[in-house]
């Protein structure tokens, strides 16, 4: 009896740890093990809600924290487990002490691993919503060492397990030279050979000639009231909530998807964009968008100004429609409507890159993107009706100017010189 009394407060301390032990084992499931409709409702539910959607924000940070946590819990539990061993072995014997050593180790394997992480599984988004509040205390408390456990790991990585970047063994033309051969031995349907030149086309493509203009999407500054829509959709599918200046697009709620909406204070539910410069991969933001689960980007200059946005639903349609260019995305007109003389209708938005391709001409060289900026650099100012440039194998003539910055452009092959 004296031994169980003198051991008693280190038996307490274990069943504390373990009980600690188990809430960031449980934490670590049920955060990792939310489905992407329960990420998408944390960010407009309650405050722990919210506080789970923040902390899965940024996975690393909250692994690291939980797992250093969890080990800080688990050698502290065999500490006090070798203390009340060597106790036990002074006082009754060896045997007494290996037993309890056993048990020790069985009792912290079943309450703080599998017990815990088989019940979060279950009841993964409860137990997110429970434990954020404190999960989250604990993440904030180690944040001034990250950096040192963030070196660490870092220089263990580079001395241990070294990464090199391979370089890519196909191209983007190869690529599309492998699609035309399945569509020729018919391996490839018509649906699927669409969506792979829609992949494809991402990956050849800058974030400038995904984006919509500034000029076409509509900005709402905080505080946003649902009257503030006038009961229509916005251009972009989106409510683009704009920064306390009004310059930059900051988050966007997904009104096409949107069941239920509050009455004010929209911005306290909108998602925070991500941002990318304007000679970002179209493909690297449509990447960053999957595993962020953001779904409006921002695309800025060089000088951090944004010049426009692009949306989740644009890069689907770029994938999954025939019409591959903003054009038909954004204007809903063909990209070249050929005239009986032929020569053709393009939109000043038409991206170099895609006229290059559909006439299968060399272009000369340039830093505009757009048929826009190439009629703005060698006009040297805003291109206004029948202004008429040539430029490479192209005459361009201005034939309609519109207020929101859109021109339409009358396209001619130039001819030859002898």
């Amino acid at each position: 009896m004296d031994v169980i009394v003198a051991i008693a407060p280190w038996l307490v301390a274990m069943l504390l740890l373990v009980a600690c032990s188990g809430m960031f084992s449980a934490s670590e499931a049920a955060f990792f093990y939310l489905k992407l409709e329960d990420r998408k409702r944390f960010r407009k539910g309650t405050t722990a809600q919210r506080a789970a959607a923040s902390l899965l924000s940024d996975p690393d940070r909250l692994l690291s924290a939980i797992l250093f946590w969890n080990l800080m819990v688990n050698v502290a539990y065999f500490a006090v487990a070798s203390i009340v061993g060597l106790r036990l072995q002074n006082t009754v014997g060896s045997t007494y002490a290996t037993i309890f050593s056993t048990v020790s180790l069985l009792v912290i394997i079943f309450f703080s691993e599998m017990l815990p992480k088989s019940l979060a599984v279950l009841r993964a988004p409860a137990l997110a919503a429970f434990l954020a509040v404190p999960v989250a205390f604990a993440v904030r408390v180690i944040d001034p060492i990250r950096p040192v456990m963030r070196g660490v790991s870092t220089l263990s990585q580079r001395l241990i397990w070294p990464r090199f970047e391979a370089e890519p063994y196909m191209q983007v033309s190869d690529l599309e030279r492998a699609i035309q051969m399945s569509m020729q031995s018919s391996t490839v349907l018509e649906q699927e050979e669409m969506a792979l030149r829609g992949i494809v086309s991402l990956s050849d493509s800058l974030a400038q000639e995904m984006m919509r203009p500034r000029m076409r999407f509509k900005m709402f500054h905080p505080p946003v009231a649902l009257k503030d829509l006038d009961a229509e959709m916005t251009p972009s599918g989106y409510l683009l909530i704009s920064d306390e200046q009004g310059d930059d697009v900051v988050s966007a709620i997904n009104l096409v998807d949107a069941t239920e909406l509050p009455s004010s204070n929209l911005e306290d539910h909108a998602q925070e964009v991500l941002v990318f410069p304007w000679c970002a991969k179209a493909s690297e933001v449509f990447q960053q968008m999957l595993s962020t689960e953001n779904e409006v980007a921002a695309v800025v200059n060089e000088l951090g100004e944004t010049i426009g946005v692009i949306t989740l639903r644009d890069m689907m349609e770029t994938i999954f429609s025939y019409a591959h260019g903003r054009s038909e995305r954004i204007l809903q007109r063909k990209t070249f409507e050929e005239q009986e003389d032929g020569s053709y209708l393009v939109s000043g938005m038409t991206s170099v890159r895609r006229l290059a391709k559909h006439f299968d001409v060399e272009l000369p060289e340039t830093r505009h993107a757009t048929i826009n900026g190439i009629l703005q650099e060698e006009l040297e100012h805003i291109p206004e009706v029948e202004d008429v440039v040539e430029w490479g194998p192209f005459q361009f003539e201005v034939i309609e100017q519109h207020s929101e910055g859109h021109i339409l452009v009358r396209l001619t092959m130039r001819q030859e010189e002898e």
